[in-house]
């Protein structure tokens, strides 16, 4: 057993040992710069800055029909997506108590009707007698007195029985434009009332062809925007469609917020195949600055600090105007910063060592920012990145965190 014990403890030394060997080849040749750090070349192209924000899509003209008398829904003609066209029925109320009131204006006038035609045929009587000294002037002006109350009387009665035709008509419900049905509140059976505030039954969508998107950005973005610009948008429902639009309006009147102040921003735009959607989110991105041809270098090689930095040098930001690259940021988070005179520092492979450089920055677009100034030119590569830890074991500045 003896022989055998010391065989295997040399084995597992010389395994030991080998391992070892590896690792520290491994390690020797994981320092070097370009094996450890991830490069990327410095390019020229064109960038666009752009802007974003929610909003919501909603029908260019969203008619809310209600109704100007009471009663009980006895009849519904539509329902919801239905096409209709202005003055067709969409719903009838019940008419018993306004029909009733009907027919009582209109005796109400053959009443007073007979009453003028008495006061009429007593005025011609009082003439022809007063003609013949038979009564007094007094009693002739009180028969005209009388015939022209008779027939302010009539007209009276004869507007009360108008308007309470009006209201009868109102028991049947027209549509007040052409487009479709979006949304019908009422139900059959169901009792409505009108009072101060005229309640909402139906919502009619005048054309769904032309839709608008009703958006708010950040004060800090709203200078940059002008009617007119164009805009690009995606909805969830069609994630791999970009669809493409026009600002129409900047409202002025601001919102505030918990303290944010925010601009209604109204974008126009086409819906011919009317697969875009009343109420859908959409995510609007407006271009507010564009450049081309020119030098730009990825936003994460200005976010990436040398393991090694000063513990002091790597709680500065790495640039005081550009954003953090790749990273896509909310809907007017981080925006509004003056970047044409912000600087920035890159890192390059000098010999063996890592050697910063500190670069001017223009306008940026979240990935890759513009280089204004500095000692970089097309074809330089800077540090993005670290493919291993630092020898020291700590972790890079640039990847993934472990929670």
């Amino acid at each position: 057993m003896k022989p055998i014990i010391k065989k295997s403890l040399i084995a597992l030394v010389a395994v030991t040992l080998a391992g070892g060997g590896f690792y520290w080849y491994r390690s020797s040749v994981a320092q070097s710069p370009e094996q450890r750090y991830k490069l990327q070349a410095i390019e020229k192209g064109d960038l666009t800055q752009t802007v974003s924000a929610n909003g919501t899509l909603n029908p260019v003209v969203l008619v809310n029909v209600g109704t100007q008398v009471s009663g009980t829904v006895t009849r519904l003609y539509v329902d919801f997506n239905d096409k209709v066209v202005k003055g067709q029925p969409l719903l009838e109320l019940d008419r018993s108590l306004l029909a009733a009131q009907a027919r009582q204006s209109a005796a109400n006038i053959g009443n007073i009707a007979a009453t003028l035609d008495l006061a009429r045929a007593s005025e011609a009587r009082m003439k022809t007698l007063f003609e013949q000294e038979y009564v007094s002037r007094q009693e002739l002006e009180q028969a005209v007195q009388t015939r022209r109350s008779a027939e302010a009387q009539l007209a009276q009665a004869r507007a009360a029985a108008d308007k309470d035709q009006v209201n009868l008509n109102y028991t049947t419900i027209r549509s007040p434009v052409s487009g479709i049905v979006v949304d019908r509140v009422v139900d059959l059976g169901q009792t409505v009332a009108a009072s101060l505030q005229t309640p909402t039954l139906i919502k009619i969508a005048q054309d769904l062809s032309e839709m608008r998107i009703d958006s708010s950005f950040a004060e800090a973005d709203i200078g940059k925007i002008k009617t007119g610009q164009k805009v690009r948008f995606t909805v969830d429902a069609f994630p791999n469609r970009t669809f493409s639009g026009e600002v129409q309006q900047i409202r002025l009147n601001p919102t505030t917020l918990q303290n944010v102040v925010t601009y209604n921003v109204r974008v126009s735009l086409e819906n011919s195949e009317q697969i875009l959607l009343p109420g859908m989110t959409a995510y609007v991105s407006i271009g507010v600055a564009k450049r081309d041809d020119i030098l730009m270098v990825p936003n994460a090689a200005l976010r990436f600090k040398p393991a090694e930095a000063d513990t002091k040098t790597a709680d500065k930001p790495a640039q005081s105007g550009a954003p953090a690259g790749g990273e896509q940021k909310r809907p007017g988070e981080g925006k509004g910063k003056k970047r044409d005179t912000s600087s920035g520092t890159v890192y390059v492979i000098d010999g063996n060592e890592l050697k910063p450089v500190t670069i001017q920055l223009g306008i940026t677009d979240n990935r890759t920012t513009e280089v204004v100034g500095g000692d970089l030119k097309p074809g330089d590569k800077v540090v993005v990145g670290e493919n291993v830890a630092n020898a020291s074991g700590k972790p890079s500045s640039v990847g993934m965190r472990l929670f």
